[in-house]
């Protein structure tokens, strides 16, 4: 893959989070920096799901994970070999290219096998075994391309046989003995002017006579064997040099290593490490999942930086991160939450500014780099700073996210109220959905003390509350699976109701930390009632803040 950076926003992302990192990649696409690229770790939620499909907009690339795989280390584009090419073909390849190994592949580019010294070795010992006569899988049109030779005649020359090679260099008795114990369709013989041997091969009908030293044999013999079907051709080397070019006209997939077997492109580098140490070359090539090659990688290759670094908006926290992501270089940081502890290799920009919206952030990005905005950027960031504001009136709102969204809502031609309404009743559907989809929705996981004590708080906004009330127990017995998959000390869903402005808390926890939790408790065990809240990031976090900070001392 080339290098490209991706912009994440948190995971389970919200529409802010979604269209923060939409918008802050086409920013710098638009800056010229074409290596920047959307991503999501989590699913759509309804809401953004609605709003991308209204502006027929494609949604960011979902990559649930940022463990290292074989596509971010890997060489793409290498040289590769057909299985049919001559092996002499494939090493003067190599040798240009000064490479070690080179992938064989078929004719629509499927992986085969691979080509490298340690087979080629083994393979052409047996082959020149001088206790056997020397005997190579061939064709006359093989043989031909490898000596460059002059062809005369031609026949049957694209069938790949097992041949027995012979040189006609003794005395004449000696080598009619010699031939007489062959079967003479399978057998290539490798003489110079020497008209008995000529003669006699082409008699014996024999598949191919290679005539060295670039002598034409007379036109007699010439039609003899095109008569008889063999073929004929006149090579430039001597003798020897041209026996020896007829071994390495056998084609490559006969002499390279079909047990070298292919990784995948995102096979994870954790399980391509041995695979890697026990390959004789120390590299494997790498497919797609049609088994077309796409690359190799080498031990080397994962000493390399690898070719993806990473950008981070609407947060700044490990734990809300995409997982992996400690793996890769982080450029930038565009924000608008607490500062969290999330330490970096190399200095980097982090904008985080006390706002409503990372929308508003990189909207102001665009205004700051005199960028315009186009019209459908305008009017999903429309979207982001009205859904994570509540339309302008939650308390995290300023007057910063005021004035921006009517900058935006006059290029983008959308109307505040009217689009708001329609977004927060897309996201508040409750009918039909599981428990734990809407929980995971809009869920982030926090840490106090050092990373020690964790806990998670989801939110949904809805116009009436009742339908969770209804199913209050299956919302909190489903908090109580994600508080214990988590290891966490509570976990909490935040019902914010839009037209009240105000929510209702459930939550599941660790019974020792519930004598601390000093919200107005309703009929129900742990569910309480909050009036005026409705941001989890400025309202509800400090406050549960404040109780985990009691329960600690």
């Amino acid at each position: 893959m080339k290098k490209t950076t991706y912009v994440f926003g948190h995971k389970n992302p919200d529409t802010d989070s979604i269209v923060s990192a939409t918008a802050f990649a086409k920013l710098k696409n638009l800056l010229g920096e074409t290596d920047y690229k959307a991503a999501r770790a989590g699913k759509l939620s309804p809401q953004t799901e609605y709003i991308f499909k209204k502006f027929k907009i494609e949604p960011p690339e979902y990559i649930p994970d940022l463990y290292p795989k074989a596509a971010y280390y890997m060489n793409e584009g290498c040289k590769t070999v057909d299985e049919f090419c001559s092996l002499w073909h494939a090493f003067n390849v190599m040798q240009k290219e000064k490479l070690m190994v080179m992938p064989v592949v078929d004719s629509n580019g499927n992986y085969k096998s691979l080509l490298h010294y340690n087979a080629f070795s083994k393979n052409i010992l047996e082959t020149l075994n001088p206790e056997h006569h020397i005997t190579v899988k061939t064709s006359v049109k093989l043989v031909n391309e490898t000596i460059n030779s002059q062809p005369i005649e031609m026949s049957d020359q694209d069938s790949i046989k097992k041949f027995s090679v012979m040189v006609g260099a003794a005395k004449f008795d000696s080598f009619k003995t010699t031939l007489d114990a062959h079967l003479s369709e399978n057998v290539i013989i490798v003489t110079g002017d020497r008209e008995d041997v000529q003669e006699y091969a082409i008699d014996k009908k024999i598949s191919l006579l290679v005539v060295s030293g670039g002598k034409i044999p007379r036109k007699e013999l010439i039609e003899k064997a095109r008569k008889n079907g063999t073929s004929l051709l006149v090579s430039s080397f001597d003798t020897i040099s041209t026996a020896m070019l007829v071994v390495y006209s056998t084609p490559v997939f006969v002499m390279s290593d079909s047990s070298i077997k292919p990784v995948g492109v995102f096979s994870p580098v954790k399980k391509i490490k041995p695979l890697l140490h026990e390959s004789p070359s120390h590299s494997l090539p790498v497919v797609d999942d049609t088994g077309k090659l796409i690359g190799t990688i080498s031990e080397n290759d994962l000493l390399h930086e690898p070719k993806i670094q990473v950008s981070l908006v609407d947060h700044n926290e490990m734990s809300q991160a995409v997982d992996g992501i400690e793996n890769y270089r982080i450029r930038e940081i565009i924000d608008h939450h607490r500062i969290g502890v999330m330490a970096t290799k190399y200095p980097i920009t982090f904008v985080n500014r006390p706002v409503g919206s990372t929308a508003t952030q990189i909207a102001n990005l665009f205004r700051e780099k005199h960028v315009s905005i186009p019209v459908e950027m305008a009017q999903i960031l429309l979207c982001g700073i009205l859904s994570d504001t509540l339309i302008l009136q939650s308390a995290t709102t300023t007057d910063i996210d005021r004035e921006v969204a009517e900058y935006l809502s006059v290029i983008s031609g959308q109307e505040i109220q009217t689009l708001g309404q329609e977004i927060i009743s897309a996201g508040s559907r409750i009918t039909g959905r599981k428990a734990t989809d809407v929980i995971g929705q809009d869920m982030k996981e926090y840490s106090e003390n050092n990373g020690k004590l964790i806990y998670t708080v989801s939110q949904i906004e809805v116009d009436d509350p009742d339908e969770i009330m209804e199913r209050k127990d299956e919302f909190l017995a489903e908090l109580e699976i994600t508080r214990r998959s988590h290891g966490g000390l509570f976990s909490v869903l935040l019902v914010t109701d839009i037209t009240k402005l105000s929510s209702i808390m459930l939550i599941a926890s660790d019974e020792r930390f519930l004598p601390y939790v000093n919200f107005q408790k309703t009929e129900d065990d742990n569910i309480y009632y909050l009036k005026d809240v409705v941001s989890r990031k400025k309202q509800l976090i400090p406050l549960l803040t404040e109780e985990i900070t009691k329960y600690l001392n």
